[in-house]
């Protein structure tokens, strides 16, 4: 029973923790500019003929992305905890994966991307497709890691 109430701790506490990035994110996402010079930015021209709802997709893509590094985060300490529990080869692999995709979602956030002197450019919704894609992996990676 104990173990039963802990799961459903876990999952309230991973679903309370998600809504709080999301909603951190879009505040952070809504609050920059997309185009003004970062700070390490001085030898890029200006962007050219920039459609006015780019804003809404890289914001979206910034939301997603902070909440698959979330949920990777997540992910890869259940992992960890695993490993220690069993010691088997596979979840040393499961945490490799896991802090592999943590660190590609962290190289595609377009704020980590604006921060490091370069500009997003216009894929509209294709900017945060594949983000929306691993997100549902995630989830599904996630449910079944608690789970089980």
């Amino acid at each position: 029973m104990k173990r039963y109430m802990n799961k459903n701790g876990r999952i309230w506490l991973v679903l309370v923790v998600l809504i709080v990035v999301a909603i951190m994110s879009a505040l952070w996402a809504e609050s920059t500019s997309w185009f003004p010079p970062s700070p390490f930015e001085h030898r890029l021209p200006p962007p050219r003929d920039i459609p006015g709802d780019i804003e809404f997709f890289y914001t979206a893509k910034t939301v997603v992305s902070m909440i698959n590094a979330t949920l990777l985060v997540f992910l890869l300490l259940t992992y960890i905890d695993i490993y220690r529990k069993t010691r088997s080869e596979f979840t040393i692999g499961l945490t490799i994966f896991s802090g592999i995709l943590l660190l590609n979602a962290l190289a595609s956030n377009p704020l980590v991307i604006w921060i490091f002197g370069f500009r997003p450019v216009g894929l509209g919704p294709f900017a945060f497709l594949p983000d929306l894609f691993t997100f549902g992996a995630l989830v599904i990676l996630l449910y079944l890691s608690i789970r089980y």
